[in-house]
């Protein structure tokens, strides 16, 4: 107890000096003084009863100094808050928005910049508060110091990492040639013993580079500076890396055509291995790049494909799983091939004929099929492959079809004759029939071409195969045809005057025969005659032509007919003619009744 009334006295003596009150002569704990005091001393403001006591007992200069305190303490607050401001920016931790009294952050910053390392929990305070950038900076610190106690530069008092010397050092660490300007620096700045460093550093890549220059066969180059563009060309080779085509280029030019030959060799001993390792033949014994192996395995990474040659030497040595391997990558780029909509080639097929991949031979048809299929119009999803696939791969190497298998599947409505595949069929057989016409001079396949031109939808090109001078033809019957197919055609592109000529020249040609007669009935049904139409079909009739032809010929007319109201009316006289022989004019009817009321709505 006496000893803690002794410890106050002192205390109350202490803090009248500090505060220049040694006048007052109470001296006990008990004083107002020692209260007032006290409570200064610890940064607590005082109350205007407590001012006014001080002034009341004389102490004016303790008043002085309480107020010189007081603007002491203000500025050193304000100080402090402006040293945080400028930390908080320096360390990219401006978004934190704490005071600087109660935060850890003040502490962490100033720990930072005095060059002292985190701990565990300052780093995890870091993280939990999102100040990533200001600990990537504190790890940034962390290296730097532990660089500078590594490299013997300690004394350095700037831990900062946009510091001169952190990029120096961090250069030592992966053993970088340091430039002239950096070397100065350390030295100007009395670094020495990080200069000695690399010295030292740089007496071991010398050594290294001329270890290298032997081992590669480069001792020729005369420039043995490690700034040379050789050293990291000749470290390179030595990690096994393969050279640039700017390094080779470098190497030609300075005529150091050894080392090329030896980077070369270990290049393909490389690929080699990794080859074996690929293909599974790492048992075989021969590793050299100048094995026939290595060629063919480097073959099969280009292309997938072995050749003959190279399958015997497989077999001879008993390479099989290569064979295999082989097999199945070409097998896959097929299917790959197949996938993106290529065509397979005739050798490809027979390779998977072959190697019995029927599998793949069906994905590639049906895949072809569906393809094929859209591009001849054929929508029905339920149609068979064949005789369709056959047929339209024909057409597509404009090789010429059956003629009456063409004929049966239109019989049997598998195939329409207004379609993208009959169009493409009456073409090739056009063609055909012209192009023997000119190598044989035989003119009966002049009227045989021009019809399937026509039937083809080009009637132009029936126009300008019967563009003929007839006068040099002798033949009435082949006179006569030509004439008959000639005026088709003009009546396809609705020259109905045209057509007419030729219909009477044919006659004349050829009274006897019923097509130029078949054709007058049609270009007066076309005129809207019908009446003068039935009287050249009798006459067709009359010269051979069978009544039910006639009435498939008058079908045709009616339905090529464009103008709707001309179709109705051919319907409406050939109802009105023979209801029964004529009962399919009646759709027709109701087609046109629909779409006038279609029009009407």
């Amino acid at each position: 107890m006496h000893k803690e009334s002794q410890n106050r006295l002192e205390h109350f003596a202490a803090l009248k000096s500090k505060y220049q009150a040694t006048q007052y002569e109470d001296s006990l704990p008990a004083s107002l003084l020692y209260l007032i005091l006290r409570k200064l001393d610890l940064g607590i403001e005082l109350l205007d009863l407590e001012s006014n006591w001080l002034g009341e007992s004389q102490l004016e200069e303790t008043l002085e100094a309480i107020k010189q305190e007081q603007q002491y303490r203000l500025q050193e607050f304000g100080n402090l808050e402006f040293e945080f401001s400028k930390l908080k920016s320096k360390y990219k931790a401006t978004k934190h928005n704490g005071y600087w009294q109660s935060s850890h952050l003040y502490f962490i910053l100033v720990k930072l910049e005095s060059g002292n390392l985190l701990t565990d929990l300052e780093v995890q305070w870091l993280r939990a508060t999102g100040l990533y950038e200001t600990n990537q900076i504190a790890q940034e610190v962390k290296l730097f110091t532990q660089l500078k106690s590594q490299y013997k530069a300690t004394q350095y008092q700037d831990s900062y990492p946009d510091s001169f010397l952190y990029q120096i050092l961090k250069k030592l660490e992966v053993t970088e040639r340091l430039s002239n300007s950096e070397y100065n620096w350390l030295i100007n700045n009395e670094l020495f013993e990080t200069a000695e460093i690399f010295q030292q550093q740089e007496s071991v890549k010398e050594t290294h580079f001329a270890q290298l220059r032997e081992k590669y066969q480069a001792n020729l180059h005369s420039h043995v500076s490690l700034s040379s563009p050789l050293y990291p060309i000749l470290q390179n080779i030595d990690a096994k890396n393969n050279l640039s085509e700017l390094e080779i280029t470098w190497l030609e030019q300075q005529g150091l055509n050894e080392t090329i030959i030896i980077a070369q060799e270990l290049e393909q001993t490389r690929e080699f291995d990794a080859l074996r390792v690929k293909y599974k033949v790492t048992h075989y014994e021969d590793s050299s790049p100048k094995s026939h192996l290595y060629k063919i395995l480097k073959r099969l990474e280009l292309s997938n494909q072995l050749g003959e040659q190279d399958i015997n030497f497989l077999k001879k040595r008993k390479l099989t799983e290569i064979i295999e391997i082989a097999n199945e990558k070409y097998a896959s780029t097929l299917k790959s091939k197949i996938d993106l909509r290529e065509l397979l080639n005739e050798s490809e097929i027979n390779w998977l004929q072959n190697n019995r991949r029927e599998d793949i031979i069906i994905l590639a048809q049906q895949k072809h099929f569906a393809i094929l299929k859209r591009k001849y119009g054929l929508i029905d999803p339920s149609l068979p492959l064949e005789p369709f696939y056959a047929i339209m791969v024909k057409l597509e190497k404009k090789e010429r079809l059956d003629p009456k298998l063409v004929l049966q599947l239109m019989e049997e409505k598998l195939l329409s004759p207004d379609g993208k595949i009959a169009l493409a069929y009456y073409r090739l057989e056009a063609e055909f029939y012209e192009q023997e016409f000119h190598r044989t001079g035989n003119k009966w396949d002049i009227p045989t071409a021009s019809s399937y031109w026509r039937k083809a939808d080009e009637p132009e090109q029936a126009l300008k195969l019967t563009n003929l001078d007839l006068n040099q033809i002798r033949e009435s019957k082949l006179k006569s045809a030509i004439s008959v197919t000639r005026g088709a055609a003009f009546r396809d592109m609705d020259n109905l005057a045209d057509a007419e000529i030729c219909a009477k020249k044919a006659m004349e040609y050829h009274p006897d025969s019923h097509q130029p007669y078949t054709l007058m009935g049609a270009i007066c049904y076309d005129k809207g005659d019908y009446i003068k139409g039935d009287y050249w079909y009798k006459q067709a009739i009359q010269r051979g032509a069978k009544p039910e032809d006639i009435d498939d010929e008058i079908k045709r007319v009616v339905r090529s007919t464009k103008d709707e109201n001309k179709r109705h009316e051919a319907a409406e006289y050939l109802l009105k003619k023979d209801s029964q022989r004529y009962a399919w004019a009646k759709s027709y009817l109701k087609k046109s009744c629909l779409e006038a009321k279609k029009e009407d709505d």
